[in-house]
């Protein structure tokens, strides 16, 4: 091991690998940012030098945009991500302005954040997050760079933390090619706010050939809680239902992810109440399945977490006592892959004793995603498992979208979506719950996530199993395809069904005569907005926590509204805004948070007054 500054580090990787340097990154938060910026610099000024980086999810800061979204963000940007060193690369990806002597290769993306990057898009892999390690070691790999968490009470250790995914399935694959001769380096460098998480994500100092001796002050990054709203939250009770007490969890980052945490949350702290939501959302239709799958009881037993992401709704869970079923002697709650979340989550974790950190084991990504290696051990883990993911769209025929748009653009990847599926086929007692919000709007235009076709899929129809929108539950597992899209119309928007009838109809998938229920025809907005409202302590708009300050939340509802009802470049370039705005008296800090108390010039009165109209239909 060779302790090193950021620029000696630099000099030996040029000196000890070949001309053309293969780096692995891991995804998300494990990033060394300023050394990799060091050797991005390095490289781009060394012709005669190559670089490929393998990664997912390299974070970014959100772009600031323009307009009223700037005057929003800027403030809050700044406060949140403060000093956090943003990746160079990813700056110039954004651009399509990469060195020509550098590539990046990704398998997963920030969501939506490169669609518009062709350097990004053309070099995207897609690949499951289980294959990741192999396949990057088949380019020849022969430098991994991470960052790293050490502690006082482990001083002959460094701890992976919040990513050993791939980095300990490289680790054999690494020897064996070190073994026949090949120079490949692992690196770290310590990170003083990284969590330090005991067990197998734990490597001897020894382990590493060169560590930087400059502990990373600055900020990591964090991914603020974003508001839940009344589709998630309707989404997120009906996944709660399927929950059986005593069995498995795996849900995944993102509002409706929280949701589920939510649902679960009051089902366990307020269950008369929960019971009582359920009851007028009607969720009659599936009882049985209720009945079979899961259940409306508190958990006596409590859950076991397995889920390649532990994010902050698992950290919750476990803090209420619903996850508290242990899944070895151990006294292991969840299992873990990597982790990445709000900056309050990573300072629990920091604020626990190492012991009860032991408690969320962080380990190799296979062990996570695949039931192969240890499969005795993990399917009597694994028991009545509920794989909970989401998806952006849905085929009346039962074939899911999550990654891709239809012309091609990679919008995230399929990371371990797939995986999760799959086990939930394989294990006995096990689902697969796929999320979805029934209809999307944009720019005033209102359009359905249920399609009769769609160009492309992350999980084929033959996968299909249980898919949730707002209106209820699909069972589609062993159903034929009339009886798949019968469910699917069901959960539906009823804005059109109408429409995807007739389609199924028209390819002759569906009986002429087939008519939908009468008790289905009512899924529409208005009607879950209204049960809202009679139960608005079971709709907390930020259920695990809130970055944004009383202001900045009554602006983001106020934002995301005039962003779903108007294209605001095209109202401002015809200047055209006929609102109908209250006086600014009525929502004075929130005009002056963001700098339109007094506004200046027709474009300044013209923010204010769209603002006001966002906000008053808001509040």
């Amino acid at each position: 091991m060779h302790l090193c500054s950021i620029d000696q580090a630099v000099e030996q990787v040029l000196a000890r690998l070949p001309a053309h340097i293969h780096m692995g990154l891991p995804l998300g938060l494990g990033k060394p940012n300023a050394f990799v910026n060091a050797l991005y610099a390095r490289v781009r000024d060394l012709p005669e030098r190559k670089l490929t980086i393998y990664t997912a999810l390299s974070l970014g800061r959100p772009p600031l945009g323009d307009g009223l979204q700037r005057r929003f963000l800027e403030p809050f940007v700044e406060r949140v991500f403060a000093d956090y060193e943003e990746l160079t690369y990813l700056a110039d990806l954004r651009r399509d302005s990469l060195p020509s002597n550098i590539r990046v290769e990704q398998f997963f993306m920030q969501p939506g954040s490169l669609l518009h990057s062709e350097s990004a898009q053309q070099d995207y892999v897609s690949s499951n997050y289980s294959h990741a390690a192999r396949d990057i070691n088949a380019k020849g790999l022969n430098l991994v760079a991470q960052l790293v968490a050490a502690s006082p009470e482990r001083p002959d250790h460094l701890s992976l933390a919040c990513n050993p995914d791939i980095t300990l399935d490289l680790r054999p694959m690494i020897e064996k090619r070190r073994a026949v001769g090949e120079t490949i380096l692992l690196l770290g460098q310590v990170h003083s706010e990284l969590p330090y998480m005991p067990g197998a994500s734990e490597l001897a100092i020894t382990d590493f050939d060169l560590l930087i001796d400059e502990p990373e002050q600055r900020r990591l990054f964090s991914t603020p809680n974003m508001p839940v709203n009344t589709q998630d939250h309707c989404i997120g009770l009906h996944a709660s239902t399927l929950v059986r007490d005593g069995g498995t969890l795996q849900i995944g980052i993102g509002a409706m992810g929280d949701a589920v945490a939510a649902a679960l949350l009051a089902r366990q702290g307020d269950n008369e109440g929960y019971r009582a939501l359920l009851a007028e959302l009607d969720t009659g239709p599936w009882q049985a399945l209720i009945e079979r799958e899961g259940g409306l009881d508190t958990f006596a037993q409590g859950l076991y977490g397995c889920s390649e992401m532990f994010v902050n709704g698992l950290l919750a869970l476990a803090e209420a006592g619903v996850v508290r079923r242990p899944a070895d002697e151990q006294g292991v709650l969840i299992h873990g892959g990597f982790f990445l979340g709000p900056q309050a989550f990573y300072q629990r974790l920091r604020e626990m004793p190492l012991a009860q950190r032991g408690q969320f084991a962080m380990t190799r990504i296979s062990f996570i995603n695949e039931l192969y290696g240890q499969e005795d051990l993990k399917r009597r883990q694994r028991r009545d498992a509920r794989f909970i993911n989401t998806v952006f769209g849905m085929t009346l025929l039962g074939a899911a979208v999550a990654d891709q748009l239809e012309d091609g653009r990679v919008l995230s990847g399929v990371g371990g979506q797939y995986n999760f599926v799959a086990q939930g086929h394989a294990l006995e007692g096990g689902r697969s719950v796929l999320l979805l919000r029934s209809w999307r709007e944009a720019g005033g235009e209102v359009t359905s996530n249920v399609f009769w076709t769609y160009g492309h899929c992350t999980i084929p129809r033959h996968l299909r199993d249980i898919v949730i929108t707002e209106y209820g539950i699909a069972d589609l597992r062993g159903q034929t395809d009339s009886e798949v899209i019968a469910r699917l119309l069901a959960i539906s928007d009823s804005r059109f069904q109408k429409g995807l009838m007739e389609q199924a109809k028209a390819a002759g998938k569906l009986a002429k005569d087939f008519q939908l229920d009468e008790r289905y025809r009512d899924n529409t907005p208005e009607r879950l907005e209204a049960i809202r409202v009679r139960h608005g302590r079971l709709f907390p708009e930020y259920p695990l926590g809130s970055d944004f300050t009383a202001e900045e939340r009554d602006l983001l509802r106020a934002l995301n509204w005039l962003k779903s009802k108007f294209k605001l470049s095209e109202v401002l370039e015809l200047g055209k805004a006929a609102l109908d705005a209250p006086a600014p008296e009525a929502y004075a800090a929130q005009l002056a948070r963001m700098g339109l108390e007094q506004p200046q010039g027709l474009k300044e009165e013209l923010y204010q007054r769209l603002l006001l109209a966002g906000l008053a239909a808001t509040r």
